[in-house]
């Protein structure tokens, strides 16, 4: 059995994805470089101030110390405006993200704690307020060139240098947040995201049969979704003790202490060490190995749209518009159970995923209840259900066809009028024009 096109997991990857789940790491990092450049800024000025004093070129180290003393009133300015500076940007868009997540989903907060331009401007106004305040430690009293040690030239450079860096990132920030309070580019990401999810799926050549189950493990730690499984350390593990093993909860359960996580076959448990930080658990589901969780966000945004309170049929067909997208682009993908194999191909984990009928049930089940009375989704829905039928394999037809015998008989329930249904049953891929 070829394991041609397969990809082995990546072990970094979940920490790189929780990592990207916080809004501490890069201003973290983002400190440490401030000092190591600050500390390299501060060596090079030290290092002209001596070379200059060596030379014995003192009227041109005045014009360095003149030329700094100036600098320092920007500096000054400088580290008094930007943490207030700061506190305003960040306060508006905190108020710009509560509005999105108002109109279209909890889950798009998400989107802006993951979002590198917000983290990326965040660590540069930070590490601009950073290095003033080091700067500003670093002017001397001292103005006689034959006994200074040290001109902050460099330092002030590097101040102006993140200044300008600021401005450039607060046009992109503010544009960025402007788009996050807009539908279709939200939708979009929703949809690009899900489509990382589907690049990052195993390939390759279903497993054999596993052999019956000789043990479990029990899951331990608190409760909550699983949000990703280190599918490295897993297979590592299972490989090391000549077993095979299955996550028996998918990506996205709830999950409680005491629960069965994992299941054995073909031999012993693997020993704990080896399967410790091997889940992560967490308060709500992430994109990271969850296929279904950009449909479930999508479905969210439409059914939010199509409540009474809101009543955005439009937002609604953009929704199912990215839907579709996602169908079309699984339609011929193996799905479900997912296989990890170890270098020599042999298979040492077995994941439960979605199937196409659970996929397909998501995408539409609750948008369909939720469609009485806006023609405009029903006949975006029409349309694309027949554009699914028309792509996917025989054998995935069977859940489309019945979707699409419900909503022909919620259209009959909900509109008595004969021609009213019809319009409303006509397949149009704009909704209404």
């Amino acid at each position: 059995m070829s394991d041609r096109g397969y990809r082995r997991p990546r072990p970094l990857s979940p920490l790189r994805e929780h990592l990207r789940d916080t809004f501490w790491f890069a201003p973290t990092m983002g400190f440490v470089c401030v000092f190591v450049l600050w500390f390299a800024a501060t060596e090079l000025d030290d290092a002209i101030v001596r070379l200059f004093q060596r030379e014995e070129a003192y009227d041109e180290l005045g014009d360095l110390i003149g030329f700094s003393q100036d600098t320092k009133t920007v500096v000054t300015a400088v580290s008094s405006a930007m943490m207030t500076f700061i506190g305003v940007v960040f306060s508006i868009s905190l108020v710009a993200v509560q509005m999105a997540s108002g109109q279209l989903t909890p889950r798009v907060v998400r989107i802006f704690v993951r979002s590198r331009i917000s983290k990326l401007t965040m660590t540069v106004f930070l590490a601009t307020f950073l290095v003033s305040l080091l700067v500003l430690s670093s002017y001397e009293s001292e103005t006689d060139p034959r006994r200074v040690v040290s001109v902050p030239l460099v330092q002030s450079l590097l101040i102006l240098v993140l200044v300008g860096m600021s401005l450039l990132l607060f046009v992109f920030y503010v544009s960025s947040t402007l788009r996050l309070m807009q539908v279709g580019p939200v939708v979009d990401r929703i949809a690009r995201d899900a489509f990382r999810v589907l690049g990052r799926m195993p390939r390759g050549p279903q497993g054999d049969e596993v052999g019956p189950e000789t043990a479990r493990v029990v899951y331990e730690g608190r409760a909550g979704v699983l949000r990703d499984v280190n599918t490295a350390r897993l297979v590592r593990a299972a490989r090391r003790q000549g077993v095979v093993l299955r996550v028996i909860p998918r990506i996205g359960d709830f999950v409680v202490p005491g629960t069965p996580m994992l299941a054995v076959h073909g031999g012993a448990v693997p020993p704990r060490l080896r399967l410790r930080y091997a889940v992560s658990v967490s308060v709500e589901r992430t994109l990271h190995q969850d296929l279904a969780f950009g449909l479930r966000q999508l479905a969210d945004i439409a059914l939010r749209a199509l409540s009474t309170s809101v009543n955005d049929p439009t937002t609604a067909v953009q929704c199912l518009d990215r839907i579709v997208q996602f169908l079309a682009a699984v339609a011929h993908l193996p799905l479900g159970t997912v296989h990890h194999r170890d270098r020599a191909g042999r298979v040492r984990l077995v994941q439960d995923g979605p199937g196409w009928d659970d996929l397909v049930d998501l995408a539409f089940e609750e948008i369909r209840w939720c469609l009485a009375g806006s023609p405009q989704v029903s006949r975006r829905l029409m349309a694309g259900l027949d554009d699914l039928l028309l792509i996917v394999p025989g054998d995935r037809r069977k859940s489309l066809a019945r979707h699409r015998e419900l909503l022909v008989q919620t259209m009959e329930r909900g509109v008595p009028v004969a021609a009213d249904r019809a319009f409303a049953l006509l397949p149009d891929r704009q909704g209404i024009g």
